[in-house]
């Protein structure tokens, strides 16, 4: 049973992306820390049908990042990570996957960012990754370039988020 922890709270209500990440790769530490975060996600049934394709070679980090648009953190970032989902398992699965992945790594002090592969036939060739699976989405995993990410930040326009009045409607969808 989890203590209560004003830390997890404001953790995970602060989370952002990060875009720019320094010239260097993860340390097997923090890699194996992130990965065993991800590892003991749970799962609809119990059935934790994923895998994690780990991709930190930059020519196939290339080769992928052309399989999808807006891929500026896949190309910034030392690493990736690549949730598959199995042929029995659901993409909600995934989802929680990859947020406890990107909580885990920010408590590590490293930046991550979801891609999307939109040709994702083409990344599934790229990874090897059967007809039957899926492999939609990247997580893209680096120590942050403080500079760069001040700059990019200051290039783009943040709206913030929404009001919970404008996000959550009671009983019945309403728009």
């Amino acid at each position: 049973m989890l203590e209560p922890s004003p830390d997890v709270y404001e953790a995970v209500k602060g989370l952002r992306v990060v875009r720019h990440f320094e010239n260097r790769q993860l340390t097997d530490e923090h890699l194996d820390a992130i990965l065993e975060a991800g590892r003991g996600t749970g799962s609809a049934k119990n059935r934790q049908s994923g895998a994690i394709v780990v991709v930190q070679d930059r020519g196939q980090l290339d080769r992928l990042a052309e399989c999808g648009d807006f891929m500026t953190p896949l190309r910034n970032a030392p690493t990736t990570l690549v949730p598959v989902r199995l042929p029995d398992g659901y993409d909600w699965d995934l989802g929680r996957l990859s947020q406890n992945i990107m909580l885990a790594a920010a408590s590590l002090g490293i930046g991550s960012c979801p891609v999307t592969f939109h040709r994702e036939d083409d990344a599934k060739a790229v990874l090897g990754v059967p007809d039957d699976h899926g492999a939609r989405f990247g997580i893209t995993l680096g120590y942050p370039d403080p500079e760069a990410e001040r700059t990019g930040r200051a290039r783009r326009t943040l709206s913030g988020r929404k009001g919970l009045d404008s996000l959550v409607m009671r009983e019945r969808f309403e728009s």
